[in-house]
């Protein structure tokens, strides 16, 4: 029994036992302490390695800051060189144009687009189809004008002339739709000759490329025809009673332009900066340019006393050489320096504009009125649909083999419905309102349900009052609404429906030629740039091809981006956009800077969206970016570098695309760089350099601008 019983553990044995745990214990702590302190050690001792390598980087940088920024001075001349043939290209257009002698005015000339529209209204009795003819030179000159204010910077645009242009676009859009009424009246005075042998009423579609005329004439007044629809259109309206025993016509004038909404403020270049850069730039290259004359004059004459002393004979023989070797470099010298002083003065001004591209709206706009459409956040396409009823003009009647007609002398006249007082009618719904389906334009791409916006002729805005029972079929195109009263109405669509995108590519495709592909939430736009022009590559709408009409068309970039624009493919920030849109904020000027030298680097290295790009603050921009000589295959996987970039510093980044978190520390083997272009130098082969050094000025440009107007550091 007492061998079964468990030993007892005495006292002694128990302390013994703590004492040799506590021992353990201490023995671990103090290994543990050891063992800390050597890797603290070690880790404060790779930390001052690295902080040693940094600062001899910094300092490595600092000290060829200055040879690198005086590298890329000479590289960016190309901006002022490109800015510099666009002004030789304006003035040579002006010269064509004058000397082409084709009849047509020259708009930006107040005299001749003065002279031309007093002529043109003196012409009288013109025909729907005779005005059509002559509203394409008119569309043209308006077009001509609109794009002398965007395509002038606005350092070389004067405040007279920005109203002369203006004024003269809205006078021209004024007579064409002044003369449009006038020939829609005389079409009217032949509806009785013009009816429909079935219906009794006339109905007329003129069908033009900039305009198209439905119009229907009521001769009957059946009250039971009150459904109205274009032969081979879906296109009509639903009339009330009262409408349908009316001497009334019914208009649809879809023009395929917008000459209702007001003309936008045109940018100007702050007063200050403007004057400085002309009246500075001018006397200071007279003053240089004395300068320089009077310190070679002078070392002239010294070398010719000189000379005179020594061998006065010899002198007389080389006098006429001399003088004319020393005059032409007395001439040739003040004109490179002012050659050179004009370039850093366009350099500079050139900047300031890239970077006023960019500079965002204080306040968003305020609407006094409900109901008004914001046009900072919406954009009207696919034209404007005039929707007019019309008091039937007295109708042409058969004389003795003449044509006699009663002309009013107040000309056409609307049919005012609901009428202003309504008295002698009982029922409330006496005058209901009118449905009304149009055809959405074909060349406009909504990737929303389009909403309906009546113009209210009063206030001078698009309003979304007054409109009902509004249904669209996507698949037809086809839109129908009731109207309270008709007028001139248009289709809106969010202007940023495509902001923020989702990625983007900029890709070298040839000497001279990239591929820059933007991806939102709706499509994929791909866009070609070369030299001073750009082109429409390809769309994609859910992944699958979509034609446009704008493909294989090469324009200018404004042109190219206003012809974008009213197709509803807006990927083109304005000022207030970032009211609308949540956005990446980035400095201004870190962005230029950035853009500036990604187009610069465009020939030979591809550029890309960077998740990261969202994680950095805003003082610095993050991207990824390769070699990409257009000759390559395409790989699969390539191999990306990303680059951080702050304006004054590049840096390659040791995390990838697919990192788990987000840092700054610089790659193994790499430097800090004051510019992008040293940056991507030291990974860059030679061949790759000599293409960017090789790159033609107007194509950089152009890249530049597409870059500066996307934003695409910023809204993606």
């Amino acid at each position: 029994m007492s061998g079964s019983k468990k030993k007892r553990i005495t006292k002694a044995d128990r302390l013994k036992q703590l004492q040799e745990e506590e021992e353990k214990r201490q023995k671990e702590e103090e290994e543990a302490r050891v063992k800390y302190e050597k890797e603290e050690m070690e880790r404060l001792d790779i930390q001052r390695t690295e902080k040693e390598k940094l600062r001899k980087l910094e300092a490595k940088d600092l000290e060829r800051r200055n040879e690198e920024l005086e590298e890329l001075y000479l590289l960016e001349a190309c901006f002022p060189e490109a800015e510099k043939l666009k002004r030789d290209s304006r003035l040579l257009s002006q010269w064509k144009h004058y000397i082409q002698c084709d009849g047509s005015p020259d708009p930006s000339i107040s005299q001749e687009i003065n002279t031309f529209i007093s002529l043109w209204k003196e012409e009288t009795n013109e025909t729907f189809e005779a005005v059509t003819t002559k509203s394409k030179l008119v569309l043209n000159l308006i077009e001509k004008l609109k794009l002398i204010l965007l395509e002038t910077p606005s350092y070389d645009l004067q405040e007279k002339n920005i109203i002369q242009y203006q004024g003269s676009i809205l006078e021209l859009q004024e007579l064409l739709h002044l003369k449009f009424n006038i020939a829609t009246e005389i079409l009217l005075r032949q509806a009785s000759t013009l009816a429909d042998l079935d219906s009794g009423n006339m109905e007329k579609v003129i069908r033009d490329e900039n305009v198209t005329l439905y119009v229907w004439a009521n001769l009957k007044k059946n009250p039971r025809y009150r459904s109205i629809r274009f032969s081979e259109t879906q296109i009509g309206f639903e009339i009330p009673r009262i409408l349908a025993t009316s001497d009334i016509a019914l208009r649809l004038l879809h023009t395929h332009y917008d000459h209702v909404t007001p003309l936008g403020p045109v940018p100007t270049a702050p007063q200050e900066h403007t004057s400085t850069v002309t009246y500075f730039g001018k006397d200071e290259v007279k003053s240089v340019e004395a300068a320089v004359s009077k310190d070679l004059q002078e070392e002239y004459n010294e070398q010719e006393n000189e000379s005179n002393a020594v061998h006065e004979e010899e002198t007389k023989v080389d006098e006429q050489g001399g003088i004319e070797g020393q005059t032409s470099s007395v001439q040739e010298e003040p004109e490179a320096t002012k050659y050179e002083l004009e370039m850093k003065l366009l350099s500079e001004t050139v900047s300031a504009a890239q970077l006023l591209l960019l500079e965002n709206a204080p306040e968003k706009p305020y609407f006094s009125e409900e109901n008004e459409v914001d046009l900072c956040q919406f954009t009207a396409l696919g034209g404007v649909h005039h929707l007019d009823i019309l008091e039937l003009p007295p109708q042409c009647k058969p004389r003795k083999g003449w044509m006699i007609v009663e002309i009013l002398k107040e000309g056409l006249q609307k049919y005012t419905y609901p009428p202003e007082t309504a008295e002698d009618f009982e029922t409330e719904n006496a005058f209901p309102p009118i449905e009304v389906m149009l055809e959405v334009h074909e060349n406009v791409i909504f990737f929303e349900n389009p909403v309906v916006a009546r113009w209210d002729a009063e206030g001078k805005h698009w309003k979304t009052d007054g409109i009902s029972n509004v249904s669209y079929k996507s698949e037809d195109r086809l839109i129908t609404f009731s109207l309270e009263t008709l007028g001139p109405v248009t289709l809106i669509q969010d202007a940023h429906v495509n902001m923020p995108y989702q990625s983007w590519e900029l890709r070298p495709l040839d000497v001279n030629k990239v591929l820059l592909t933007v991806t939102t939430v709706f499509t994929e736009i791909q866009i070609q740039i070369k030299e001073n022009l750009c082109m429409l590559a390809s769309i994609k709408l859910n992944d699958k091809k979509h034609s446009s009409i704008l493909e294989e068309k090469w324009m200018t970039p404004v042109s190219f981006i206003i012809a974008l624009k009213e197709a509803g493919l807006n990927i083109f920030p304005t000022g207030h956009s970032h009211f609308y849109v949540v956005i990446n904020y980035k400095l201004p000027l870190v962005e230029v800077k950035a853009y500036r030298q990604m187009a610069l680097l465009s020939s030979a290295f591809a550029f890309g969206w960077s998740k990261w790009n969202t994680v950095c603050d805003s003082k610095k921009v993050v991207f990824q970016v390769r070699e990409h000589l257009p000759k390559e295959e395409p790989i699969q996987n390539p191999n990306w570098t990303l680059l951080m970039f702050s304006g004054d510093r590049a840096q390659s980044l040791k995390i990838n695309e697919y990192s788990d978190a987000f840092s700054e520390a610089l790659k193994e083997e790499t430097e800090f760089h004051s510019t992008l272009y040293h940056m991507v130098k030291d990974f860059a082969s030679k061949e790759a350099m000599k293409k960017v050094r090789c790159s033609n000025c107007q194509f950089v440009d152009s890249v530049c601008h597409m870059l500066l107007s996307t934003r695409l550091l910023s809204y993606s």
